[in-house]
């Protein structure tokens, strides 16, 4: 006949030898983590005196999280009086081995401090190593690609043109659309004390073609597709789909990093494009409502305020960032552990290595061509 379940019970009996408590039910997680027996159990551990004698033989299932209970309530060492089982104490004991202490902060030697700093050199010198190594395998998929065109990984290709391109314009749109917007009325009260209102031309046009368009366009893109290849690709690798090409012969480079930079590179100009556009929009009709600069004027005057040489400038940075976003992305990613906390971690680098690449590189495109445009 099978005993009925009962829940985790304390029963205080007066004897001879003093109070004596005696437990009773299933001491498992299933019960205690019900609120009502938690409380009940909570209310009856309180009333049993520090003196009292233990009975745990009536109890119908002991696991850890039950003997946790008591040996906290305890206070970590063993009462007085305790009857139990052999299973029960054994229990009791292992828990008993593991006290629950304080971890304090302990000082690092110089000793610990200089491995620390190595380690992190040798992890760095290896991320470099590999992202050399990456290239070069980019350049050979890119001649193999030239040799055999026919055999290149064109539905790859175009499904990352897609996805990276053409879903992005919603959002490129909107946040250079709004752009425009603050930046226009952020100059119409500082030009407005000049009397220089038709300047904002000059500088919205400058500004937004040159450097905010395609570097607004390539943080985006970094946060939106780098991670997303990055997710990709360490996805592959938890599943083993890696390993998996590696055994088949299938180059991974040819298959999963050629068609991601080559979609990146030709994505990256259009989408910058198609983000300065809608930020110069958003600046015109700013213009218009806070200065009462027309849109006819707008036209007329941003070709002679802005040179040509600027926006090939701003499309050829935008290629240069489109590729080093996919490569990153791709380093990362083919640098994921096959476990989900290194997938998470992976991401995170990845994109923030990806914006980081992109404002030194247009740091860089500045200082260079300083003289150029201007």
């Amino acid at each position: 006949m099978q005993t009925q379940a009962l829940p985790p019970q304390i029963d205080t009996e007066r004897t001879d030898q003093g109070e004596r408590a005696v437990l009773r039910g299933r001491w498992t997680a299933t019960a205690l983590t019900m609120s009502s027996h938690w409380r009940a159990v909570q209310d009856g551990l309180r009333a049993v005196s520090a003196q009292a004698r233990w009975d745990l033989r009536g109890i119908q299932a002991l696991d850890h999280l039950g003997a946790m209970v008591l040996w906290n309530h305890w206070g970590q060492r063993w009462p007085a009086h305790i009857d139990a089982d052999d299973e029960q104490r054994a229990l009791l004991q292992r828990l008993s081995q593991f006290k629950q202490e304080d971890v304090k902060r302990q000082r690092l030697s110089l000793t610990d401090r200089v491995n620390m700093l190595g380690l992190r050199v040798i992890d760095g010198m290896a991320q470099m190593r590999d992202g050399v190594v990456l290239i070069g395998q980019l350049l050979l998929s890119f001649l193999r690609l030239l040799a055999a065109p026919q055999n290149g990984p064109w539905r790859d290709f175009s499904g990352n043109l897609y996805n990276i391109g053409a879903l992005a314009l919603l959002i490129t749109a909107l946040v250079g659309f709004l752009i425009g917007v603050v930046l226009a009325y952020l100059m119409s009260s500082v030009l407005r004390q000049f009397g220089a209102e038709t300047f904002v031309v000059n500088i919205l046009g400058l500004a937004l073609i040159r450097e905010l368009g395609p570097l607004l366009a390539a943080v985006l893109i970094a946060g939106r597709s780098g991670s997303a290849i990055t997710a990709q690709i360490g996805v592959m690798r938890v599943t083993e789909e890696l390993d998996a090409m590696r055994v088949l012969g299938v180059p991974v480079g040819f298959r999963l990093v050629l068609p991601r930079a080559m979609a990146l590179s030709i994505a990256m100009p259009l989408i910058a494009v198609w983000t300065t556009l809608a930020a110069l929009i958003g600046g015109m009709l700013a213009a218009d409502i806070a200065m009462g600069i027309t849109a006819s004027y707008f036209f007329e005057a941003l070709p002679k305020a802005v040179p040509v040489s600027n926006l090939w400038l701003a499309l050829g940075k935008s290629v240069v960032f489109g590729g080093v976003i996919a490569l990153i992305g791709c380093h990362f990613g083919l640098r994921v552990k096959p476990n989900t906390e290194s997938l998470g971690r992976g991401t995170t680098s990845s994109v923030v290595a990806s914006i980081t690449a992109v404002i030194v590189i247009d740091a860089i495109f500045a200082i260079v061509f300083r003289g150029v445009g201007i």
